[in-house]
């Protein structure tokens, strides 16, 4: 049953994906009137065919591992005289070398953009219909490991705010600024925000050759001497009907920062002074669109085991409207597409270990174990794998569409074509090397289990 799972998570995941990027090709082809002689999910034998009224053949082939779009070219014609005989002499006209070089590039960065936009999209959703949990990285622990090069220095608890002016909100955020970093010789500058402190402080870290081994880069942040725990802030998020906080007038995106005489800097501080305080009428203070008030409460109760505790009926962290998620969504496409570009930049010139490279076998593992967790960490690995195909699609390789975009930049330069000779060496080339990468990747997938 697991593995049946694992297939079909996969299917869908690289169906999706590879169907987006082709139909972005598609589309635009079509809106230059190019004709499209075949779409095709899936690679090597076709085992489904359907024709539409252009005379486009939708096919599903037998290899599940990508999908192409084929377009009528002088070339093709050269090569394959009778393809004349199903063309009409406006889809003669219309081959893909005989448009202008903006509209061939606009059809090949299509199919990279169309992921993007799927990015996008899914980013979007997820956020719209997810709480965020406003949560913040606090110092829990600090060793000698760091080279402070500032006055000031780490102290527990201890709130970081940003990572050379990124702001980092959870482990993802930090992981991914720092190890932005790896082979970095320098400053890292950390923002963080301390009680009784009126103001944002600057730390400086000095690193050589900052996380130079796979291990380092597994932590991070520990690798820095920092142990740290992510804590969601004292901000409402909904207000359950007929509760205490109902009652007092509490709203969604309140700010809590004082009950009764003790300060409050997380959720888990309200936690904890509600639980101790059954049917107690307690003072909060609160920040609401910028304004201090005071609000009284009077915290209901509940029967819990052997004791009565405090609840207030409040959730923690706050919800997104459409504008805000596609704002993010659109700030988390671009970050992941920038992350992406520098993690393989580092992967080729050493700083980072290209053992976390997956081929097919890695995307199945993955795609079965978010498919059993949930359609939302699913739907997040499609975005990330989409930012992924689109990233690499843009590489200057031939046989990629970067590749294509860069050819037909020399073209432009030069005013005509490459030699064809040069032109299927190079194609050669880009091919061996990409095949060169998946079976590297596979490699990568099965030493794994070993």
């Amino acid at each position: 049953m697991d593995i049946l799972i694992y297939l079909l998570a996969f299917a869908v995941l690289l169906g999706v994906l590879v169907t987006i990027h082709e139909f972005g090709h598609f589309i635009v082809a079509r809106m230059c009137k190019v004709h499209v002689q075949r779409f095709s999910i899936g690679l090597g034998p076709v085992f489904y065919r359907k024709y539409d009224k252009q005379g486009t053949e939708f096919a599903l082939s037998a290899i599940p591992l990508g999908g192409y779009v084929s377009m009528i070219t002088n070339k093709l014609i050269e090569l394959e005289p009778e393809v004349k005989n199903q063309l009409s002499e406006e889809q003669l006209q219309n081959t893909f070398d005989s448009k202008p070089k903006w509209q061939r590039a606009f059809i090949m960065f299509a199919g990279p953009l169309a992921n993007f936009l799927l990015s996008i999209f899914i980013f979007t959703l997820i956020f719209f219909n997810t709480i965020d949990p406003q949560t913040v990285p606090v110092i829990n622990e600090v060793n000698d490991k760091i080279n402070i090069s500032s006055e000031l220095t780490f102290k527990e608890n201890d709130k970081i705010l940003s990572i050379n002016n990124t702001v980092v909100k959870d482990a993802k955020d930090i992981n991914l600024e720092l190890l932005s970093y790896a082979g970095f010789s320098g400053d890292l500058n950390f923002l963080i925000s301390r009680s009784n402190n009126e103001g944002p402080i600057n730390i400086k870290v000095s690193v050589i050759d900052f996380l130079p081994t796979s291990l380092s880069q597994d932590n991070p942040i520990e690798y820095l001497g920092l142990n740290v725990v992510y804590k969601i802030q004292p901000i409402i998020g909904n207000v359950l009907p007929g509760s205490a906080a109902e009652i007092a007038k509490l709203k969604s995106n309140d700010k809590v920062f004082k009950i009764g005489s003790t300060n409050i800097n997380f959720a888990d501080d309200i936690r904890s002074v509600v639980s101790e305080n059954p049917n107690t009428n307690m003072e909060f203070k609160i920040v609401r669109n910028g304004e201090f008030l005071s609000i009284p409460v009077s915290i209901g109760s509940q029967a819990d085991s052997d004791k009565t505790i405090g609840i207030l009926g409040v959730s923690f962290g706050t919800t997104r409207t459409l504008a805000q998620s596609l704002s993010k969504g659109i700030y988390e496409t671009y970050n992941l597409s920038l992350k992406t570009l520098q993690f393989i930049g580092k992967m080729l010139s050493g700083n980072m270990g290209t053992e976390n490279l997956s081929g097919p076998i890695g995307i199945a593992q993955m795609a079965g174990n978010t498919a059993q967790a949930g359609l939302l960490p699913f739907m997040y690995l499609m975005a990330l794998l989409s930012i992924s195909l689109a990233v690499l699609n843009l590489l200057p390789i031939p046989v990629l569409d970067g590749g294509q975009l860069t050819l037909l930049g020399i073209e432009a330069i030069r005013g005509k074509p490459l030699p064809e000779k040069a032109e299927n060496m190079i194609y050669t080339g880009g091919a061996v090397l990409v095949v060169m990468l998946m079976i590297f990747a596979v490699f990568n997938d099965v030493s794994r289990f070993f």
